[in-house]
């Protein structure tokens, strides 16, 4: 089983707005659908309402790793943290590092989540494949909102 995602996207606008809408919480609300109740800070957590569809009852918990300006984002998490009954808290989160760099036409992003060898064995083969298209749908997100956005 591979334990790594990792998708890109192009997004035909400057590195400093892409870097917003990754990094401010509010933007990163706004396309990721979750209503962050902080901003994100290197070494804090930070964790906020779902707002998708269909998932508004859950909550999203963030530790945030590593912000390096207009390059590098990254933070933990536990993927796929669907049952509100369950505690999480005791599973080793995966990584999700954000990298950016400037293209011809704007930037691009690559999303990269790892560690999923480190769940559960019952949650690693779910956690992976519910991330994989969810890391597709969130790239579209980002895309988009920066489109109407810029």
């Amino acid at each position: 089983m591979n334990n790594r995602i990792e998708k890109q996207i192009e997004i035909a606008a400057p590195v400093t707005r892409v870097w917003r809408a990754l990094t401010d919480s509010k933007e990163f609300g706004e396309w990721f659908r979750v209503k962050l109740e902080g901003p994100f800070v290197a070494g804090q957590p930070v964790s906020g309402q779902l707002t998708w569809p269909g998932y508004e009852h859950l909550r999203m918990e963030l530790f945030v790793k590593t912000i390096e300006p207009e390059n590098y984002f990254s933070y933990t998490w536990h993927p796929n943290a669907t049952d509100p009954k369950m505690d999480y808290s005791k599973e080793t989160p995966t990584l999700v590092e954000f990298r950016l760099a400037e293209t011809a036409s704007g930037t691009l992003v690559t999303v990269t989540e790892s560690g999923f060898e480190k769940l559960p064995s019952g949650r690693q083969e779910i956690a992976l494949l519910r991330n994989e298209s969810g890391w597709q749908q969130q790239m579209g997100n980002i895309k988009a909102y920066v489109d109407k956005t810029a």
